[in-house]
């Protein structure tokens, strides 16, 4: 028995006795293997959030200050992938990003943006199918914060919702 695969316009036979993969027509499905390892989607994501307007930075807190002291180091690159992480299978990929939004901007519109941008920008350099972009909005941004005042901070106020 012989299985066919079908990518694109290729067809592949598959033989059970030898294993051979014969291939007919013409593209490279059907003459290899391609891989993306994971770091190559999140860099994608990450440029791709970050040239969306309202977002000001991506990452948490901590992933923020370790960045920040990165980049203070002479002669080292800012991480594109800081905020942002896949998870990337042989045909689709899924995204979870943490950002810190600026103030005034609707998060929703913010969310709806980024998921457009990520997912245009992933299936179209990679050709993977991107299921889900996850958006998590860990801060807002105040014009005139600056990032060293968090030891400063107030004590909680009491809780108004359960």
């Amino acid at each position: 028995m012989t299985e066919t695969v079908t990518a694109g316009k290729n067809t592949a036979r598959r033989s059970p006795a030898t294993e051979d993969i014969v291939a007919t027509g013409t593209g490279a499905e059907a003459t290899g293997k391609t891989t993306i390892a994971d770091i190559v989607v999140s860099k994608i994501a990450g440029i791709a959030t970050r040239e969306i307007e309202g977002v000001h930075a991506l990452g948490g807190g901590a992933a923020r200050a370790v960045g920040m002291l990165r980049e203070r180091i002479p002669g080292s690159r800012t991480n594109l992938s800081q905020g942002v992480s896949v998870e990337v299978g042989e045909k689709q990929a899924a995204v979870d990003i943490e950002l810190v939004a600026e103030y005034g901007v609707s998060i929703a519109d913010l969310a709806d943006a980024i998921r457009r941008n990520v997912i245009s920008a992933v299936e179209r350099m990679t050709g993977l199918e991107v299921t889900e972009v996850n958006v998590a909005v860990s801060d807002v941004h105040l014009e005139g914060d600056d990032e060293d005042d968090d030891d400063t901070a107030e004590a909680p106020a009491e809780r108004r919702v359960q």
